[in-house]
Formats: structure tokens, sequence, C-alpha cells
């Protein structure tokens, strides 16, 4: 888009200078994804800080016949937020909206501005003795319209279910520029068509969320992390069916990690595992406000030695040393990196089905790709496996990429547990759906998007 084309007066005109960000310099963190797999050549940043000027942005827009990709704090994991490299797509930050607008701690909602970043939400809850009890490791910096966008998963999805199980009511600006505000607080609310479901997880393709009702739950007061060892993978989930069963409604994660990513922590992160090596650990973590936790997790990890599910383990006595168990957990990304290439899949089979996926996938790639490494970890209780292949020069990323993605479709899985579509999985997306899925996922888009000028070329084929 040429420098003096109309459209950077008009968006000048509605959110002033400072919301236009022209410069090269100035332009660059918002035209890469975090993962840096997706670079970008934005018309321009435009940084709005309320509703009506998003919706006056949106019909400026509209009325150029130019795109508009809305962006919170950029943290996703499929390039789901950043325009393409024609230079003729604006970048919607949504960064500078960013008030808390209530937090009512006896109706336990909080209602916040899509640009709010997800801790600071977290804070305004702890402050009033609640808990938003959406834990990922981007919390720092990923914002609450993006979250709730993305559908985010994380930690405690378990005992919580993920981000849209918190969402009570949406603020929405449609393709047209029309704002739809749902803010409402309430619990039950059956009247008519729940609309706002069609925006969470739909990555800024149907509209842009600008402002969101969330639920809270009461603090827990009481907590116990403990990292488990077992041999198998079955055991595993003998030991999740009896945890469940004897303190299932304190569970917050369940956390499975492979044998595999504890070694790549301590070899590149420096941090030593407290128990001795194994095939595969759990990471347990239950929280409770009433008192007596402790001994109910102690009975319950001693039944578990007694029976074999489990051979060595360790209960965290400070939360400091609870930290220091997690911190083998949220440094396993970061050491694989460090490690070389990979071939990452965010996927969920059933969860009966996981140890046979696992064994018969595991299998299929070395005679697929002979050498590959796997790193496996994830969230066991909710069935999402971070199962990322690490590859030498000469295996080829797609083969593998398909070739996951084929089983996991085989045990009725997804390939987006947790990370959405974005643009890196389109086109697996559209291999590994159903005809009569992708025509409604059609439907729904031209409908809410005629012309196609919302985040084109993310979830669905732009065109």
């Amino acid at each position: 888009m040429a420098p003096d084309h109309p459209l950077f007066d008009t968006l000048t005109g509605i959110v002033g200078a400072a919301g236009v960000v022209t410069a090269a310099d100035d332009i660059a963190p918002y035209a890469i994804d975090w993962r840096r797999l997706f670079p970008g050549t934005p018309a321009c940043v435009v940084r709005p800080k309320s509703t009506a000027e998003v919706a006056a942005v949106v019909r400026a827009c509209r009325a150029a016949g130019v795109a508009l990709v809305p962006q919170g704090g950029n943290t996703g994991m499929a390039g789901g937020a950043v325009p393409d490299a024609s230079g003729r797509q604006v970048l919607l930050s949504l960064n500078r909206m960013n008030a808390i607008r209530e937090v009512d701690p006896v109706g336990l909602t909080l209602e916040a501005e899509a640009g709010v970043i997800l801790s600071v939400a977290k804070e305004a809850a702890a402050a009033s003795d609640r808990l938003l009890p959406i834990s990922l490791a981007a919390e720092g910096s990923a914002l609450i319209g993006g979250v709730v966008s993305t559908n985010a998963g994380g930690i405690n999805v378990l005992r919580y279910g993920m981000t849209r199980a918190l969402v009570l009511g949406l603020e929405v600006v449609l393709a047209d520029g029309r704002i739809v505000n749902g803010l409402r607080r309430l619990r039950k609310d059956n009247a008519g068509y729940d609309w706002k479901q069609l925006f969470i997880g739909s990555e800024g393709t149907l509209g842009i969320v600008t402002a969101a009702v969330l639920r809270l739950v009461p603090k827990p007061r009481h907590s116990v992390t403990a990292l488990i060892a077992v041999e198998k993978p079955e055991a595993a989930l003998r030991l999740l069916d009896k945890a469940q069963t004897e303190i299932g409604d304190t569970l917050q994660a369940f956390e499975l990690i492979s044998g595999a990513s504890i070694a790549l922590v301590g070899q590149h992160a420096g941090l030593k595992c407290p128990i001795a090596p194994a095939s595969w650990f759990l990471l347990i973590e239950a929280g409770s406000t009433l008192p007596g936790l402790r001994d109910a997790a102690e009975a319950l990890l001693a039944s578990a030695f007694e029976d074999g599910m489990a051979v060595d383990g360790v209960i965290a006595e400070t939360g400091a040393q609870a930290a220091s168990l997690w911190a083998l957990r949220e440094h396993i990304t970061e050491s694989e990196a460090r490690e070389g290439k990979s071939v990452k899949h965010d996927i969920s089979v059933p969860l009966t089905s996981i140890p046979a996926f696992l064994a018969e996938t595991e299998a299929m790639l070395a005679e697929v790709a002979p050498g590959i490494r796997l790193n496996v970890f994830g969230h066991l209780g909710d069935g999402n496996l971070h199962y990322n292949v690490m590859i030498q020069s000469g295996h080829d990323a797609g083969s593998i990429n398909r070739a996951v993605h084929d089983m996991v479709t085989r045990y009725g899985g997804s390939i987006s547990a947790e990370h959405g579509i974005g643009q890196y999985r389109v086109e697996e997306l559209q291999r590994t759906r159903s005809p009569e899925e992708l025509a409604l996922a059609r439907q729904l888009k031209q409908a809410l998007d005629p012309a196609g000028l919302l985040n084109p070329g993310k979830v669905l084929p732009h065109g």
C-alpha cells in the first residue's frame, strides 16, 4: 500500500497520530510471530483505545477493501496473528485497550478489555482473593482478547476447562463495524443462540473480541505438587484413574513428561531432576479451599506405590520446591530448541487410546524417518500431548507432520488441541477434517465476513 494511500489519513483521524505506526523499526515487533516462522509486512499498525475506535477502523478498512489482521500479545504458536508479506494488510493491535472494568468477588466475574495482559487480570482476581484459572507459559504477555480468540488451554484445563468454559460474555466488533455487546455476567442464560461461542477460538476470522466477562473461582488455600516416576503410559493412566476417584475434585494438573524431555532439560537448562531417571514422569498438582488435601494426596501416592503404578516420587514441601518441579516442565520447549530442529505437534487423542497411540506412532516414525528422536510431554489429564519430533538433515518435515496427523486422525483425535490453526495448520486442517465440517466452516465465514477481510488465510484458506 502506497504511503500516500488515503486510508492512512482516515485511520489517523480515528485513533490519532500516536495510534498509527508506520516506521519500519516500530512495526517490526508486530510483523513476525513468536516462533519466527511467519514474517509479514503490514501496511501499518493501528492501535485503537476503545471499542468505538475499533469499530471505526473496521468500517474504514472495509470501505477501502483492505484486510485487517487482529493481534493480541502475539504469543501464538501457529502464526495466526501476523499479516502476509503483501504490504496491503493492516495490523490491528488491541494492546492499548487495557482496562480491567470490574472484578466481582461475590459474583465470581471479571470484566476486562481485550488488551489486558493475562497475568495482570490474574493479579486483579487474586487481589480479591479469587482465581482466574487460565495458566499459560506466556501469561506475562498474552492478552485477554487473544486468549479468548484462540480458546487458549494451558495446564489447568483438567479442572477448569479451556478458556471457552470460562467466558460468560463478550463484546465483539463484526466485519461490517457493528458492535455486539453481550457482556452479561450470567451463569445461566438460555435465551436463544449462544452466539459468543462462534467467536471463541475463531482466531479473529469472524469478528474482533474487544472485551470479555470471565468466570472466576475461589482461590485454593492448600496445594500439593508431586513429581512421580512411572514405567509406562499405561501406569500413568491407571494412576490418573485412581487420582480422579480419590481426589478428583482437587486435581488441577496432571502432566505427562517423557524421560527424554527431562534429560533435555538437564542438559540444556541445567535443572536437576530430584528423583532417579525413568521412562516417564508425572507432574501432579492439586488444590483445595479445605484442609486435609496433603493427607489425601499422600495416601493416594502411597497406594500407587503399593499397587506398582509408581516407581519413585517426591512431594514438594515448600512453594519453592513446587516451583522447582514446575521449572522442569516449563523449560522443555526452550531445551528442545537448543537441541536442534524439530517438527512440533499439538495433538489430542481419547485418553484411553494414548498408550496405543504412543507405541504405534513411534514404531511408524522409526520406519518413515529413521534416526528421529521424540520429545513428548503434555497435559495427560485432558488428552493433550505435545508430540515433537527432533529431526536431522535429510528428514522431511512435511512427511513427518502428515504421518503424525494421519495417525492422530485414525485414533479419532485432533491435530490442534490448544494452539489453534493460524496459518501453520491450514492445509492440514483441510486434509484431515470432513468435507461437511469444512463446508460448515466456510458457510460461517461467508455469513459473518462475506468480503473475507478479517484475518484472511487463517483457519481457512484465503479466497
